[in-house]
């Protein structure tokens, strides 16, 4: 099995490619940020290496006894650095203004790629954990790219200073050149155990995201049952695990200064009784001394942040290799090179022979084969797993039929274009999708451009204006996340009103009313009437009774179509529906 782009080593070429397409993708797109943040880190790094020089003179002519030191150098000081710090001002804003619109157009693209995908790849893993690249990934591309900007800064630091070494004692900046480098094997060593401690992490913080949006969504079912210790003790595992993996990169990140600081150490103080010997001998002045002493001293901090890029890269090179393999997954529920839009038509829907597998191999559909006329409603019934909500899914291409074909007017599904084939369909399922948003958006967004009379009469159509006219600001009012200020028949007459904005040739309607009280379920049934009038409509139900008017029953069991009629029909002949009909008047009485 290949390895996941969540373990699979970042070799140099790789690294490279990475690299050059943040480059081409987002980094080059902001030159006029870009120019501003070299501008002022050049300058950073020229002042700074001023400083010793400054240092040197103010050091030679204290001992020569020259009256210029009172006047010349503090003014000389202060000014240098009123300059540096501005231009440090002037770097740390245009940097971060570059990172985060850097980050901004990742995440953008990021999340286009997702609201686009097949919808299989989408429903594979939890809603947390795609959120997790937005937020963990993000921050670790973010660290990265700010840190490999400041290296720049701090490379043309390093260079100035060494640059006034070598004016200073240019004898001694060679020794200091010999022993710098003997930091790099450990630095690059370092950052490998990083690279792969990383992607542990970032598996652990997808985990721990996706539990804790299922326990605080289940949170009902969680008191009622008393499961909260179960809870607690499942989530103490998460963060248990989580903790371990963020301690190993916290160890090895730990490790790294004071690595460099004991390497430093060692340096200056090999270099200090190397120069103050040479000074000592009458080989240099005591300003001279100084000076360069300080320019080793300013260059180590550059240089230890330098040495701790390596980590923090190999972070942020691991979380955009993640976010790359997302935006590059492939599509296969695509619209055709050249597909023209679907014909005109009043809706007639055909399953010819279609079969159905899912990715895991698991078989849904075998031969499964009905029409729905035009205007009619067809109702698709059956036990649970008998492959009713996947046949509604292949109309609207969620999937693709393994083999056979489903049509819609005459055309097949997956000859048209995907736009056209989905503006003629509208879906209602159990769980209303109510956003956070108004409730005038919550329904226009069934036909974008829609005029507020128009959304207003597809609310009066759905029964939902008067409650809508009740809430605080009518139509303006935010419903709350997962329309929280509504209840659950006000939420499915909200998505009933976007349907019936949409206007569609074909209505799918999945377990609509099963989660409903029978007040609401009476109040949204006839917003359903509505709805189906001249409409094509299939209906998935497991409440047999809310079917009994349709034009046609087709029972479904084990992924085939058992029997097929009216409801009569179906009773009279005393199969599976006649059955499943017993059962639950049984049931109820």
């Amino acid at each position: 099995m290949a390895p996941s782009p969540k373990s699979r080593p970042l070799d140099p070429d790789r690294t490279r490619a990475l690299i050059g397409r943040l480059w081409r993708e987002e980094v080059r797109h902001h030159p006029r940020r870009i120019v501003l943040a070299l501008v002022c880190t050049g300058l950073v790094a020229g002042l700074t290496a001023l400083y010793p020089v400054v240092i040197q003179q103010a050091f030679d002519l204290f001992t020569k006894g020259d009256q210029r030191i009172v006047w010349a150098i503090p003014p000389a000081i202060i000014l240098l650095t009123a300059a540096k710090a501005l231009a440090q001002y002037g770097q740390a804003v245009s940097i971060q203004s570059t990172v985060l619109r850097v980050i901004e157009g990742l995440q953008n693209r990021l999340f286009r790629a997702l609201t686009r995908a097949d919808f299989a790849m989408v429903s594979r893993e939890a809603p947390a954990r795609h959120a997790a690249r937005f937020t963990a990934d993000a921050a670790a591309i973010r660290e990265a790219l700010t840190k490999a900007i400041n290296a720049i800064a701090d490379v043309l630091t390093v260079v100035g200073l060494v640059g006034s070494m070598v004016w200073l004692d240019w004898k001694m900046s060679l020794v200091a050149a010999l022993l710098y480098p003997v930091a790099v094997v450990p630095i690059l060593k370092l950052g490998k155990r990083i690279r792969r401690a990383s992607g542990g992490m970032q598996e652990r913080v997808g985990e721990a995201a996706a539990s804790l949006t299922e326990s605080f969504a289940a949170a009902r079912v969680v008191r009622s049952y008393r499961l909260e210790e179960a809870e607690e003790g499942r989530a103490a595992k998460l963060f248990a695990h989580l903790r371990e993996s963020l301690l190993s990169i916290a160890r090895t990140r730990a490790s790294l200064d004071p690595m460099l600081e004991a390497i430093g150490g060692v340096a200056v103080a090999a270099i200090l009784a190397i120069v103050g010997w040479r000074v000592s001998q009458g080989e240099g002045t005591v300003g001279e001394f100084t000076g360069f002493v300080a320019a080793l001293l300013i260059a180590a901090r550059p240089v230890r942040a330098l040495g701790s890029l390596n980590a923090a890269l190999q972070e942020g090179l691991a979380g955009l290799a993640r976010v790359n393999a997302v935006i590059d997954a492939p599509r296969h529920i695509t619209s055709p090179p050249g597909a023209p839009a679907l014909p005109p038509g009043k809706g007639r829907v055909a399953f010819e022979d279609v079969h159905f597998a899912y990715e895991d191999d698991r078989t849904a559909l075998h031969g499964v084969s009905f029409v729905a006329e035009p205007g009619r409603t067809l109702a698709l019934v059956g036990p649970s797993g008998a492959g009713k909500s996947t046949a509604l899914a292949l109309v609207p291409r969620l999937y693709d039929a393994t083999s056979g074909r489903v049509t819609l007017d005459g055309a097949d599904v997956r000859s048209v274009s995907l736009e056209s084939l989905r503006d003629a369909i509208a879906y209602v399922g159990q769980d209303a999708t109510v956003f956070d948003d108004t409730a005038f958006a919550n329904i226009a967004c069934g036909r974008p451009g829609a005029t507020r009379e128009s959304v207003q009469e597809a609310a009066r159509a759905a029964a939902a204006h008067d409650f809508i006219t009740a809430l605080p600001q009518g139509y303006d009012t935010v419903l709350g996340p997962g329309g929280a200020r509504l209840s659950g028949g006000q939420r499915q007459r909200i998505s009933l009103a976007r349907a019936l904005l949409r206007n569609p040739r074909v209505l799918l309607l999945d377990e609509a009313t099963s989660a409903l009280d029978t007040a609401s379920e009476a109040a949204v049934q006839a917003a359903l009437a509505t709805l189906r009038h001249g409409r094509t409509t299939l209906v998935v139900a497991h409440r047999l009774s809310t079917v009994r008017d349709a034009d046609l029953i087709v029972v479904m069991e084990g992924g085939r179509v058992a029997e097929s009629g009216t409801h009569d029909a179906l009773l009279a002949g005393g199969g599976l529906y006649a059955g499943l009909v017993r059962a639950q008047a049984f049931v109820a009485a």
